[in-house]
């Protein structure tokens, strides 16, 4: 089968999203490529994102050799999965543009995984994939239709589910390589601060999933399990980047967990990356290594500045505050770039943050004004507001979000427009 695995050209006017607006590696979209290559089949990844291509250059390739199959994902890559943006505008373009060039459309992402009937609809596809997509699409792609578990797909009038999101395997994966056009596009260094770039960047996946369950995370119907990579697979790949002239790679894992193998065979790679982590699951001779490895940028989660806010986050921290602040200053002794993060949230005291972060900007370290957090559909934040996700789950939430704040994120330039303004109308 030929297999079209699809990129939007991600913009973003008008949205809450709080994610990172560059260009980044379509990683969900390289693994499945893999799978699907592996088991026969035929596959061009068109990354519009990357190359900055419009929606006639993608109808263009296509109708030039027409795909049996078409992928379209509904989030700029799987580090954006867990924080997409709420609404389908972009991707229900692009499906609506390619919708005729070949028999089978298939979505893919966060938002058929939480609301799959609701993704169908809008999309227009012929199947949604409810969970991590690359096994499941390759099933797809080998000739199964009806009864595939993680699916959501029309049975003649009706629409029907087929299980719930599914967790691929993904500890098998071989080391993942990405053609020399691609890297070389690909400019952006995410989350570096240290230096401008100089070379080319990448994401690597070393880990998926997380053994935590904040409350405020939206990873239960697609990151919920935690799962390792073999360190020497994971050194393969991050090598083979090297190769082609990257300088700096991020490591796009939810969590970043200690992992002494994998650090020590980075140390003399010559290569710089960035992780996101919790600072209290470290020791210091740990971030000593960490920084060792090449470690230049660390976003850490810290949430919240009382104990009370954290046990609200479900946070399960260990630490206090001062032990935080300290082992967070430690990090900054190793590391060039170290970022706190902060939620607002009510159990916290506003002049003790700020003091707080006056003291951290004092030794070095960045900590973000607390900003209010999108209820994602997918979180425990939001199943204690509404219970479980509905088809109406994604207006819900950013209708909430909407009417609770009128103070947003750094990265939102202009007030947030309301969902049924950012998307297209759904036919009847």
């Amino acid at each position: 089968m030929k297999v079209a695995l699809l990129n939007p050209n991600w913009q973003f006017d008008g949205s809450i999203y709080f994610g990172c607006r560059a260009e980044h590696l379509p990683l969900e979209l390289g693994i499945t490529k893999w799978m699907l290559e592996r088991a026969g089949h035929t596959v061009r990844l068109l990354d519009a994102h990357m190359f900055g291509l419009t929606l006639a250059d993608i109808t263009a390739e296509l109708a030039a050799d027409p795909p049996d199959m078409t992928v379209v994902t509904t989030a700029p890559t799987y580090l954006f999965w867990r924080c997409a943006p709420p609404e389908l505008r972009v991707p229900q373009e692009l499906c609506r543009a390619v919708r005729d060039l070949s028999p089978i459309l298939v979505a893919v992402g966060p938002h058929g995984s939480t609301t799959p009937r609701a993704a169908l609809k809008k999309l227009g596809a012929d199947f949604v994939v409810m969970g991590e997509c690359e096994e499941t699409v390759t099933r797809l792609a080998s000739g199964e239709r009806a009864n595939v578990p993680g699916t959501c797909y029309r049975d003649g009038t009706s629409i029907r589910l087929v299980g719930g999101p599914l967790a691929a395997k993904f500890v098998d994966l071989p080391p993942m390589s990405w053609p020399d056009e691609m890297i070389g596009h690909h400019h952006h260094h995410h989350h570096r601060f240290d230096s401008d770039p100089l070379a080319p960047g990448a994401e690597v996946e070393a880990s998926r999933g997380c053994p935590y369950s904040c409350t405020f995370c939206a990873k239960e119907n697609f990151r919920n399990a935690y799962r390792r990579r073999a360190p020497e697979i994971v050194l393969e790949e991050v090598r083979g980047l090297r190769g082609q002239g990257v300088e700096y790679i991020y490591f796009i894992d939810e969590i970043f967990l200690p992992n002494e193998a994998l650090l020590r065979g980075m140390v003399n790679l010559g290569l710089k990356f960035g992780v996101q982590t919790r600072i209290d699951l470290w020791k210091p001779h740990m971030l000593q290594l960490l920084g060792q490895a090449g470690c230049v940028s660390v976003e850490a989660g810290v949430e919240s500045l009382s104990a009370e806010g954290r046990e609200s986050l479900d946070k399960r921290c260990k630490l206090s505050t001062d032990q935080l602040a300290e082992r967070l200053i430690e990090a900054k002794h190793h590391i060039a770039f170290v970022q706190a993060n902060l939620i607002e949230v009510p159990q916290d005291d506003d002049e003790a943050v700020q003091r707080w972060r006056k003291q951290m900007h004092d030794n070095g370290i960045w900590a973000n004004d607390p900003v209010p957090l999108f209820p994602y559909p997918g979180s425990p934040d939001y199943r204690k507001l509404w219970g479980l996700p509905d088809d109406q789950a994604w207006e819900r939430a950013h209708e909430y979000y909407l009417g609770q704040f009128h103070d947003f994120s750094d990265v939102q330039e202009e007030r947030p427009r309301a969902l049924r303004e950012l998307e297209l109308e759904v036919p009847a």
